[in-house]
């Protein structure tokens, strides 16, 4: 992701985070409203209901097959497709668990129901991943080599540790704090999944080091001593970039092994829901 502009402040409010709060209301709301009183899932509207969220849920083959045969571009495009790939995975399954009354039935309507409650959760936590790698939405795509680039770029700056040389051993040390250790999987979730706080103290601990650095420099240059001030925040600043340049390129890769991983599971998911939702839709329409 393209980092914020200086002065700028990252969007609080944004259509994905409205659109996620009133779905999270909605759903709270119908599991506390007694919906039985007024919908069954056999007739009226609670029939309907079920209609619409399955054929959403049909819908979202649609996208995985615009990505694949150019010939649907009279459809759309793919990053549309996509949009409304995510919208109809969340209002599908809503709809199905008010056709439902957010209650068990059946066992065929059971499986259909996890299924579904499944593929939806799984959605979401692709959802998630993928936004770590690309961003939002509408945000430029942000590559590996992009990412590694401006880490080896601020890697070879020597300005300010040449004053202090000292700094870039400090930081490669932290660097290997945070981001070295085993290749354990669930070891590397873990240390992803806690780089936030971990970088946090990385940085209060750089800059208890950087001013004791430049106190002993200023002790032995005048010069120094005059700009201080100005040095500190120079080597802090750089410090920072470093750690949040070699933190986004672990991330990233992390992210894209895990969406890989993702990927292959969340396939399966959607066709047993497919077979359970036919199942469902004949055994409740024969017997």
């Amino acid at each position: 992701m393209p980092a914020p502009a200086a002065g700028t402040r990252p969007q609080l409010v944004t259509p994905a985070r409205v659109f996620g709060v009133v779905v999270t209301l909605v759903v709270l709301w119908g599991l506390s409203a007694h919906l039985d009183r007024y919908i069954t899932p056999e007739r009226g509207l609670g029939y309907a209901l079920g209609i619409i969220g399955g054929s959403m849920m049909l819908l979202l083959l649609v996208y995985p097959a615009r990505k694949r045969a150019a010939w649907l571009n009279l459809v759309g495009g793919v990053t549309g497709w996509f949009r409304m790939h995510m919208v109809l995975g969340i209002v599908g399954p809503v709809l199905v668990l008010f056709h439902s009354n957010f209650a068990l039935g059946a066992m065929n309507s059971n499986v259909a129901l996890f299924c579904m409650l499944l593929v939806s959760g799984s959605g979401l936590i692709g959802r998630y991943i993928y936004t770590r790698i690309y961003g939002n939405w509408t945000e430029q795509q942000e590559t590996l080599a992009r990412l590694q680039a401006t880490a080896d770029q601020l890697s070879r700056q020597t300005t300010t540790t040449a004053v202090l040389p000292e700094l870039m051993g400090v930081i490669e040390a932290e660097e290997k704090r945070l981001f070295g250790g085993s290749a354990n999987p669930v070891a590397t979730f873990l240390r992803i999944m806690s780089s936030g706080l971990r970088t946090a103290i990385a940085r209060w601990r750089l800059e208890r080091r950087i001013r004791r650095m430049v106190i002993q420099a200023a002790g032995q240059s005048p010069t120094l001593a005059a700009h201080g001030s100005r040095l500190t925040a120079t080597a802090y600043g750089y410090a920072v970039r470093r750690l949040d340049a070699n933190r986004r390129v672990a991330e990233h890769r992390f992210y894209v092994r895990m969406f890989s991983f993702w990927h292959v599971a969340h396939v399966p998911f959607f066709i047993m829901l497919l077979v359970a939702g036919i199942v469902h839709v004949i055994s409740v329409h024969v017997y």
